[in-house]
């Protein structure tokens, strides 16, 4: 993958003004030091020696100020690592001076605490050690003062500018680096009218310290500290400083300021500022409303991409559905971590350009090849797989819209069992050395023709883990995911936008959420999981969700209220649609894996043959075109392997 490297330049070209004013400085110090060692005049000697020294010490200086970067950034945005930068700076420079003193023009009259080694006695012009040590002093007090006033001159201009034009006060959740950024961009642009006013932080060590600009935290997000911090500042907004943030933490300070009518932003979640292309993050500039996703997400699982999707690196991936939600999003993972060539498959044509367009133009991917093509079409497969020869393939390619699914069983099953048995198939043929299928959890005790073509999807790809046991198998499962096409939320979204009603089926369903990004993240590091082959791993999904209490939820982050506002109508369960999805089949048991958040569905193994004659069976109506004695079969099928008792040889008996 080929990624922009940016070079920056020891001396940005809009500081070179101030390069000069601290050269300035520098030989001012130096100047000063000379005075300040001979209080009448100067010896006409130590003014030579002044002379032919100030042309070496003034560049020493600068270059060694810049080597810690001070040249890269303006005087109006100064910040602690400055000063920091003006010290190390000082000290080298310093320290280059004595070394070259030492050679050049040795020391006179060393103070006593210099040791005897180090005072060097010769008949050249000897050189006053007091001056080394006033110049460092003064050059120390000179360049930070500089730097501390144009500080307060900044500070002052934004207070008065925020004054003057009634900027709002804004209280920041978070004190670490996140809402510093967010503070330091805030007083940089007072363009913005919004002055903060402190931070919030459940580190109980941050209590009462304060940053930089002199703002204290003031307490934490716990339900009554938070209620009280907003109640003591009333700010006129708040803003969620923490990438990382649970959705737990966000829900809290939802609930408070909504209580109040206080506006809430935040900054982008860790896996959207892992999704920015450019490399680059302006807070002020990707602030957002904070949304249901944000509320409703666990906390994220703390693994680098890079370490968990090693096993990509360098090799031949392919995706299938790429153009899809978790389709996309496993390219544009799988791209960060460099595969030598990233094939992009699906048989949608729009969909497949739009994920390729992202991936070269705004992420600047050049090993991606897209590859128009229907998994359900075996030659077809076949000829893509032997062109491209890939390592690892990530089946995302299925239907997943339940009422439409039941209304077009025959394509249900054809594009989600079929496809899958044919690409599962040919993967194995080919010697690709790892399948990973994903799947749902509508497979587990299906109750509609999609759940059952999912769960027979299952069930092909543990035929052909027996079958081809040098490719190694695996079903990813887990529920739903937040903002996919299709789904609740963007449902929901639209149904407020257009003023309600937000259609509900029944008030007791729930349903498991998450995230895409943090589900492809998990289906990546499952990849890398399989050892027997043809396991079926489950994403730990949290405490399922009352969709009524997400439509509430939505409703109130839409600044209005549910019922007064816009209305809830219970619509009724729709045929074959279950109140609570479940994640794992009665007859397996959930066995932890090294991964965190995934776990194995153990069970029995399936014969397969039963699994070869059940798929020429469904192959057989499907060809037929019988939509009604193929949603039958399916249906019976499902509960099969739930009700049939194992053989001895731990096999389902033919």
């Amino acid at each position: 993958m080929r990624r922009r490297i940016r070079s920056a330049a020891p001396v940005h070209r809009h500081s070179v003004p101030q390069l000069l004013v601290d050269g300035v400085l520098v030989a001012l110090a130096y100047f000063l030091a000379f005075r300040l060692r001979f209080p009448g005049a100067v010896p006409t000697r130590y003014e030579d020696l002044f002379e032919k020294t100030i042309w070496w010490v003034v560049p020493v200086s600068l270059v060694s100020l810049a080597a810690f970067g001070l040249y890269q950034r303006l005087w109006t945005f100064v910040a602690q690592r400055d000063y920091e930068a003006v010290v190390k700076g000082v000290v080298i420079a310093t320290l280059v001076i004595v070394g070259a003193v030492a050679v050049l023009h040795p020391v006179e009259s060393a103070p006593h605490f210099v040791p005897a080694r180090l005072q060097f006695q010769t008949t050249a012009i000897t050189f006053p050690a007091s001056v080394i040590a006033m110049f460092f002093l003064l050059a120390l007090a000179l360049l930070l003062g500089a730097r501390f006033i144009v500080h307060l001159v900044v500070e002052g201009r934004v207070r008065s500018f925020n004054l003057a034009h009634g900027a709002r006060d804004v209280l920041v959740v978070g004190g670490g680096q996140g809402g510093r950024l967010v503070v330091r961009e805030l007083v940089r642009n007072p363009q913005l009218r919004l002055r903060p006013v402190g931070f919030v932080d459940d580190d109980p060590r941050k209590l009462g310290m304060k940053d930089e600009h002199g703002l204290k935290v003031l307490g934490s997000t716990a339900a009554e500290d938070f209620a009280r911090v907003l109640d003591e500042v009333e700010p006129d907004e708040v803003i969620i400083a923490i990438p990382s943030a649970p959705g737990t933490l966000r829900a809290r300070v939802v609930t408070a300021c909504r209580g109040r009518g206080i506006p809430i932003r935040t900054m982008p979640t860790v896996f959207e500022l892992l999704r920015d292309g450019s490399g680059q993050l302006r807070v002020t500039h990707q602030l957002r409303e904070v949304r249901v996703e944000d509320m409703l997400g666990r906390e994220p699982v703390r693994e680098e991409l890079e370490r968990v999707g090693a096993y990509l690196a360098g090799q031949v991936v392919l995706v299938t559905g790429a153009g899809g939600s978790i389709g996309s999003e496993l390219c544009r993972q799988i791209a960060r971590v460099g595969p030598r060539k990233l094939v992009l498959l699906d048989h949608a044509e729009d969909n497949l350009f739009e994920i390729l367009r992202e991936l070269q133009e705004e992420r600047h991917v050049n090993t991606a090849v897209p590859v128009l093509a229907d998994c359900k079409e075996e030659e077809r497969i076949r000829e893509v797989l032997n062109e491209h020869r890939p390592a690892i393939i990530f089946h995302a390619a299925a239907y997943k819209h339940v009422v439409m699914m039941e209304v077009n069983p025959v394509e249900a099953v054809r594009n989600n069992a079929l496809a899958t048995r044919v690409v599962a198939q040919v993967a194995g043929e080919a010697g690709v050395g790892t399948f990973v299928l994903v799947s749902t959890d509508k497979a587990v005790k299906p109750a509609t023709v999609m759940g059952a073509s999912k769960a027979l999807a299952e069930w092909a790809v543990e035929a052909a883990a027996a079958k081809y046991p040098a490719t190694k198998y695996s079903t990813v499962r887990f529920g739903n995911v937040l903002g996919s096409s299709g789904s609740v939320v963007p449902i929901f979204r639209r149904q407020i936008a257009t003023g309600g009603p937000l259609t509900v089926t029944d008030p007791r369903m729930t349903r498991y959420f998450m995230t895409i990004p943090e589900a492809v993240q998990l289906i990546i590091r499952a990849g890398s999981l399989s050892n027997a082959g043809g396991e079926v791993f489950v994403l730990e999904m949290g405490e399922p969700i009352r969709i009524i209490e997400l439509a509430e939820t939505m409703i109130r982050l839409s600044g209005l209220e549910p019922e007064r506002d816009i209305a809830i109508e219970i619509v009724g369960a729709r045929p074959g649609e279950k109140f609570h999805e479940d994640l794992f089949n009665p007859y397996e048991h959930a066995q932890p894996t090294p991964a965190q958040k995934i776990l194995r569905a153990e069970s029995e193994p399936l014969d397969p043959a039963w699994v070869e004659r059940t798929f020429a069976d469904i192959n057989l109506l499907v060809l037929e075109g019988d939509a009604a004695a193929l949603a039958k079969r399916v249906s019976e099928l499902s509960t099969v392997r739930e009700t049939m008792p194992a053989a001895a040889d731990g096999r389902i008996p033919t």
